[in-house]
Formats: structure tokens, sequence, C-alpha cells
């Protein structure tokens, strides 16, 4: 008997008091749970995201609008001291007009070596979700290749208020493509051992700093 006549055999058996008549798992369950949790203003809304992000130790910052953009992403690149910054194909060009570090394009070729030498990545976003502080990319031509965003120290991501904004997770799920690869991050890669030590910068950037475009 060959392991997959095994497997099988041991699906077979699992299933024998299953009832012919039941309904698929996806029809059974009822999908009636609350969106969202409370009725919140969109400045509230946007608030409670800026705290969560905050609470999990990501740097927020606020511009008014596209105008005050590269010249706040390019004080937080010299600040970082950054040499080199990664740039996503469809990053709109004029977010790192400002900005000195020289830019290196995502490209498929790039080996983790050459992403690791360069010390920042400008990013946009999918979707923020306020309730858990959470910004989630999927790969779309102003966010790149997962990989840009997990090898670097130091990421910038740019969020847009309201529109990219959300309450929860069920509402982030409505406008995301589940075929897509969906990177969720919240706060800087960190991670803990038994005794609860923090440390970060384990799976992911060190440093985490979302621009809230759109509100002050």
């Amino acid at each position: 008997m060959s392991s997959r006549e095994r497997v099988l055999g041991r699906v077979r058996r699992a299933l024998e008091d299953v009832p012919r008549d039941e309904r698929p798992y996806e029809e059974a369950v009822t999908r009636d749970y609350r969106r969202v949790h409370g009725r919140r203003s969109v400045a509230e809304t946007v608030e409670l995201l800026a705290e969560n992000l905050a609470d999990y130790r990501a740097a927020v910052h606020r511009c008014a609008d596209d105008e005050e953009l590269p010249v706040l992403i390019a004080r937080l690149l010299a600040r970082r001291g950054s040499r080199y910054v990664l740039v996503p194909p469809g990053l709109p060009p004029e977010w790192t007009s400002a900005a000195d570090p020289t830019p290196v394009h995502d490209r498929a070729a790039s080996t983790p070596q050459e992403l690791d030498r360069v010390e920042s990545v400008v990013t946009g976003c999918a979707v923020a979700v306020a309730e858990t502080g959470t910004i989630v990319l999927d790969g779309s031509p102003d966010q790149g290749r997962r990989r840009i965003t997990l090898v670097p120290d130091h990421h910038i991501c740019v969020v847009r208020v309201p529109d990219q904004v959300v309450s929860s997770v069920p509402e982030a799920l409505e406008r995301l493509d589940p075929t897509r690869p969906l990177t969720w991050i919240s706060g800087p890669s960190a991670t803990s051992d038994i005794e609860l030590d923090r440390v970060e910068g384990v799976h992911g950037p060190r440093t985490l700093e979302v621009v809230l475009v759109g509100c002050r």
C-alpha cells in the first residue's frame, strides 16, 4: 500500500459517520457576526489607527497632502542616514523626489544579500485596520514584492486617509483579494523568548514608520 492510499483510507474512515445530506461547512456556519464594533467618525477611526500603531511601536507621522509628502519622506530617510532606498515599480516618483538616497528598483534578480545592503524601503499599502493597528500589503505596483518589505531594516509605509483606512478586520477582508500575496503588519518585526525578552528586527524591519496622508 502506498502512502497516498494509506492517507486516503484514513480520510474515508474519518468520514464514515458523516451523513450524506450534511450541509457544507461554508453553508452551515453562520457569518452574521459584527463587522464593526461601535460607531466612529472618520477622524475617530484615524485616531484609533494612530494610537494602535503607536502601541505596536510604529512611528506615526501625518501630512496634509501629497505636496508635503516628499519633504516628509526625505526628512525620515535623512534622519535614518539611509544611502539607498528600495522603490517599488509603481511608487509615485514624486514621493521620493526630494530624497538624497540612491533609489534601488525592485528587481526579480536581486539577491537577499543585495537587498540587505539597502537601508530603507518606501511603499504604499492596500488597507489599514484601525482596531488592530495593522497595515496590509497585497503586492500591488506601489508595494512591490513581499521580500522588499522584509529584508531592509527600515520601512516607510504611506497610508491615504480616509480612503485606505477601515475600522475592522472584516471590513478590510472585503477589500482584499485572497489570491494576492497579502502581508499583514502590526508594528516592527518582533519576537520574544520564554522569558518575554523582546527582540526586534528578527523577521522583518526593525523600524516601521507610517505616514498618514490627508490629515493633521
